[in-house]
């Protein structure tokens, strides 16, 4: 019996985990990132629901979907994040990011 208990609390743990770790499977960008805080701002003034929840807890749409582009980008790019979401080149990313985020048309 607490064996059977035993097991049962395992895989309950380990599906929590789980789901924990798919909600917000991106590393945190630092809050001071001036590429990060670029992304807030274009994002804030360009495109609407941004300030809406996401499925992230604790986190708008607007800073799911900037975390993530920070996240997709190379190491070395320096652009404009959401510039680059909008470009030929960054449709690919801005659709990983708008699912998400849950934030896209």
């Amino acid at each position: 019996m607490k064996k059977t208990l035993l097991s049962v609390a395992s895989i309950l743990t380990l599906g929590f985990t789980s789901l924990a770790f798919a909600a917000g499977s991106y590393n945190d960008v630092p809050s001071s990132d001036a590429q990060y805080q670029a992304c807030l701002s274009y994002a804030n003034k360009n495109w609407e629901g941004g300030n809406d929840p996401s499925p992230i807890a604790g986190q708008t749409k607007m800073a799911a979907f900037c975390e993530c582009m920070w996240n997709e980008t190379p190491d070395d790019f320096r652009g404009s994040l959401a510039k680059f979401s909008e470009s030929e080149n960054g449709k690919r990313i801005n659709k990983i990011c708008e699912k998400y985020s849950n934030w896209g048309s």
